[in-house]
């Protein structure tokens, strides 16, 4: 029979209370130190990435925007009714070239027929009134002339007369009141002949204001007439300048109010840019710095003439005026690329401009290890911008290359490795 050992069934339930503590021990310590071990980097396609190696160097600023060909306000010319009309021939298509006397639609106007006819008759009528009066005042005038004349014969003869009379008297031959009497009759006429003198130049002057009153008339009537031969001659609506027709809004038969613009026309040869800039990027452009304009079928020289000072839907408008020789198909509203140079930095860290990140901000950027197999976030001081490039002030040295691509994917993750 069995013989009951109690001591060896205590050692044997003491072991198995020590190796289950040990046990538990052990797995709270792997516990432990598996919940401080940090998450597995997250794998990236370094296909999908774009990367550059930052650089130190002379540094171009630009700011880039896009645009359109547009025509200068000099050359272009809108070509306004100056009267009530109807359209009653269209000449010239929009498209069409055309030279200053090139007529590109008819209208007409009855009541200006009509002024033009009255505005001759009353010229006429001016001119006739002015031969009239210049006739008649000539007639007074040798009238006058006339009278005077009698009055200077009769002053002289009673001047000799006077004359004679005071040496027939000194003589003792006339009595002095024979004398007296001849004396007085010379310096009677001595006024009136004075007088009579006096008498024409004044008359002389009236005629002469009459005559220019009249004048007056007549120039005012000719000046009338030429502004009804004009708006005469405005019915046959012209191009004015050499150039393009560019738009003709009106058909036949339409009546159209004075001041309706009836045409424009433009020079194609003196177009401008006109770029949208982004408000955070203009700040820095000035008048005169140079531009470059993409028409995407040739590049074009040119300087920055205007700055828009007003701000809409977050850009402003910057004016290039074109220096070189336009390409083959440039024309008005062309969509145009261009490029504006702000200023030269001369030796300065840089690296390409990354997806997200403003100038003068602080960013956090992926930067590749030597080997070029994982990549760290690493954060960045960057300063002013270019189109393509940015100034590093901080965080990175020259020959370290980093992930500009937008990772905003990995905001969480500090490490990624690259496959």
């Amino acid at each position: 029979m069995d013989i009951q050992r109690p001591d060896i069934k205590k050692k044997k339930v003491r072991r198995q209370w020590i190796v289950g503590g040990i046990a538990v021990l052990v797995l709270a310590t792997a516990g432990f130190f598996v919940s401080k071990l940090k998450p597995a980097a997250p794998t990236v396609d370094r296909a999908t990435v774009w990367t550059d190696t930052v650089k130190q160097g002379p540094l171009l600023r630009q700011v880039r925007g896009p645009g359109s060909l547009v025509p200068r306000e000099d050359k272009i010319r809108l070509i306004p009714s100056e009267t009530e009309a109807t359209v009653v021939r269209i000449r010239v298509l929009p498209g069409a070239k055309v030279e200053p006397n090139t007529i590109l639609m008819d209208l007409v106007d009855p009541t200006v027929q009509q002024e033009l006819l009255d505005a001759q008759l009353q010229l006429k009528a001016a001119q006739t009134d002015l031969t009239n009066l210049k006739a008649k005042l000539q007639s007074d005038l040798m009238t006058q002339k006339a009278g005077a004349a009698t009055v200077s014969a009769d002053y002289n003869q009673a001047k000799l007369q006077a004359q004679t009379d005071k040496s027939l008297y000194d003589l003792g031959v006339i009595s002095g009141l024979t004398y007296n009497a001849s004396k007085g009759k010379a310096d009677e006429l001595t006024t009136r002949d004075e007088i009579e003198k006096e008498r024409l130049v004044v008359n002389e002057r009236a005629i002469a204001t009459q005559i220019a009153v009249q004048q007056t008339k007549v120039e005012q009537a000719q000046a009338l007439l030429a502004l009804k031969q004009k708006q005469q001659d405005a019915l046959s609506v012209k191009a004015g300048i050499s150039g393009v027709l560019s738009d003709m809004s009106h058909q036949v038969g339409e009546h159209v109010a004075p001041g309706t613009t009836l045409a424009k026309v433009i020079q194609l040869d003196q177009l401008k840019a006109s770029l949208k800039i982004a408000e955070t990027q203009a700040r820095d452009i000035q008048i005169g710095q140079p531009s470059e304009i993409d028409t995407h079928n040739g590049v074009i020289e040119g300087k920055v003439m205007r700055i828009d000072p007003a701000v809409v839907n977050g850009t402003v408008t910057v004016d290039v005026e074109l220096e070189g020789a336009l390409p083959q198909g440039a024309r008005p509203d062309l969509s145009v690329d261009g490029t504006i140079d702000l200023d030269r930095m001369a030796n300065v860290l840089y690296v390409g401009r990354p997806a997200f990140g403003n100038e003068n901000s602080m960013i956090s950027l992926f930067k590749l290890s030597p080997d070029g197999k994982t990549a760290v976030r690493v954060p960045v001081k960057v300063g002013k911008a270019s189109v393509n490039a940015i100034q590093v002030i901080e965080g990175l040295q020259s020959g370290d290359t980093v992930i500009l691509s937008d990772m905003s994917r990995w905001d969480n993750t500090d490490r990624i490795r690259l496959e």
